[in-house]
């Protein structure tokens, strides 16, 4: 049995991998931080297992294809009084297998077993696939 577990969360605002690093840098400076930081509604209740060594996995168009390790999770309170969870990410993005996901909301966990394996590093001039190929690799299995 794993001693973590990983989480899954769609991508809203981003179409692709390349977005969302372009996008993760932009906050990153603007903010001065040295983590990329998502605030999300709900409080893990396994946050334990999350914070040691579980990473987010990312959805783009119903296909995880990336995923940040989460380093830690932090209570934020926004401007209308409510508590929220702020989950501390690593900034380097991992990219993954293709996985197909259904739609859904929030995030959920992921177990280990479950989760899509690592990409080796792309060499200096290796494209990531193009969307649509990658999510019909996946969704006939072969990431």
């Amino acid at each position: 049995m794993a001693d973590h577990i990983n989480l899954v969360k769609l991508c809203v605002g981003c179409d692709s991998v390349e977005e969302l690093i372009a996008w993760r840098d932009e906050n990153r400076r603007r903010l001065g931080e040295n983590v990329d930081i998502h605030v999300t509604r709900m409080w893990p209740k396994r946050a334990d297992e999350v914070v040691n060594g579980g990473s987010l996995y990312w959805v783009f168009k119903g296909v995880i294809l990336a995923r940040q390790r989460i380093i830690g999770l932090e209570e934020r309170v926004g401007t209308d009084g409510i508590s929220r969870c702020a989950i501390r990410m690593d900034p380097t993005l991992v990219r993954t297998e293709a996985a197909s996901r259904r739609p859904f909301q929030g995030w959920r966990y992921l177990p280990v077993a479950e989760s899509p394996r690592d990409l080796p590093q792309a060499r200096p001039r290796e494209d990531a696939l193009p969307h649509d190929l990658a999510r019909a690799l996946a969704d006939i299995g072969l990431r």
